[in-house]
């Protein structure tokens, strides 16, 4: 067994799950530096926390493994505590203590405070906008808002996150402007629901007003909006993307599935038409705009011709960016009453064949690409390639412009133009032009 440090004791925060869980974890690791404590993200620690994601049953799993891991650190003496917070938690703390009662304190999703005295820690409200970032030190995430008030039938974000809560813009732009001072230079905006900003607290959509303040932070010059629902989109928001050349062309939109009687099964509040009018409102405005989007298949009910029926969906909206999920059947979710019908090798193929479809149009247009220009932040040097993005991409998630590195040398952090040489399905590969 380990002999116990005499020193300061050093805590570890572990996450797991979405940007919404990166971003609460640099809020506690600012609260507890703020405290004077020794903090780490996913280092070696003697205390460990554990930022859980509950969304659906592969992320469950791997946020069960992760805390079964560290609570047998824990029992063999390399680490001295174990706390879990986040959504699994938040979803199933009394199961959890039940099957994994080594964990020394579960916390949920809104325990802050208390999770920070457990750590021997004082909330500091004071701290408006003081986080810790864990991303490359040129961008970072903004979370608008926590929590939403959509009823879609197979999610279970409102049992783990609670009712929508927005964050008033003058905190926001508080937080912006540190973020810029620490050397952000691309702000990517999450929540659970960004086209639902601002109803809450100014009784109207106010993400277009909240846009407006923060293109006049100085320093920042990519805006980027992630996670936008599409029933009631403020289409106020679309000529700010048009004329305001900080806020990126680029928007993720989750669409989850395109045939009606699904649609009305999912609790989603739009048709076929309406979605389609939407997005073609979108690329009536702002034409350049790359559209990312999300689907679920295998969601009880979807026949082979619904099926048929998304695929050809997704042929005809050649959607720059798409990511496919199989549907989790979620207790306590008002889907959840519905027969789970599809077999799990059928909703896996239907994900391979909806993404054979995506990755052909990913190649056709980055085959557009060649030969053009492109303004590219870059995020790393891995091997011999530094690795950028254009506005048109998301970290971790989208496209990456690769540039050799033998022969030029390139910041990182560091905004350059990038003429297209070769693409390939989901990379572009070019060099630096003046």
């Amino acid at each position: 067994m380990r002999t116990k440090s005499t020193g300061k004791k050093k805590i570890n925060i572990v996450t797991l799950g979405c940007s919404k869980n990166v971003y609460d974890s640099e809020v506690l690791m600012g609260q507890l530096e703020a405290n004077g404590k020794k903090v780490v993200h996913e280092e070696k620690g003697d205390i460990v926390v554990i930022n859980t994601c509950g969304f659906i049953d592969n992320a469950k799993e791997e946020s069960i493994n992760t805390i079964l891991e560290y609570v047998d650190l824990k029992n063999q003496g390399v680490v001295e505590k174990v706390f879990v917070t986040g959504c699994l938690s938040e979803r199933y703390k009394p199961d959890l203590i039940r099957e994994i009662p080594d964990v020394d304190q579960y916390f949920g999703t809104r325990d802050l405070p208390v999770l920070l005295k457990h750590l021997g820690a004082d909330y500091k409200h004071e701290l408006v906008g003081e986080r810790l970032t864990t991303t490359p030190k040129h961008y970072a995430y903004l979370k608008i808002s926590e929590g939403c008030d959509r009823p879609c039938s197979f999610c279970a974000i409102p049992l783990m996150r609670g009712n929508h809560i927005s964050t008033p813009i003058e905190k926001l732009v508080i937080e912006t402007q540190k973020l810029a001072k620490k050397g952000v230079k691309e702000l990517i905006l999450i929540a659970q629901d960004l086209t639902f900003y601002g109803l809450d607290i100014y009784k109207k959509r106010a993400l277009g007003e909240l846009l407006q303040e923060l293109i006049k932070v100085e320093g920042i010059e990519w805006i980027r909006l992630h996670y936008a629902f599409p029933t009631g989109f403020p289409e106020d928001v679309l000529d700010i993307i048009k004329n305001e050349p900080k806020i990126c062309n680029y928007i993720d939109i989750p669409l989850q599935h395109i045939n009606t009687e699904l649609l009305k099964a999912m609790k989603r509040g739009t048709t076929f038409e309406k979605t389609n009018a939407l997005l073609d409102k979108f690329r009536e405005k702002v034409p350049d705009m790359a559209i990312r989007t999300t689907l679920i298949v295998g969601f009880p009910g979807e026949t082979d011709e619904k099926f048929a029926e998304l695929k050809q969906w997704v042929r005809d909206q050649r959607f720059d960016r798409l990511g496919c999920f199989t549907y989790s059947h979620e207790e306590n979710t008002t889907a959840y009453v519905l027969e789970d019908n599809i077999p799990d090798e059928v909703k896996n193929r239907r994900v391979e064949e909806i993404m054979e479809i995506q990755q052909q149009i990913s190649w056709e247009k980055n085959q557009e690409k060649v030969g053009k220009v492109f303004k590219c932040i870059f995020d790393r040097k891995e091997g011999d390639y530094f690795v950028g993005r254009t506005e048109f991409d998301s970290p971790d998630v989208d496209n990456t412009v690769l540039v050799p590195a033998k022969d030029v040398y390139i910041s990182i952090g560091e905004f350059a133009n990038v003429k297209i040489t070769s693409a390939e399905d989901f990379d572009l590969y070019g060099e630096l032009v003046d």
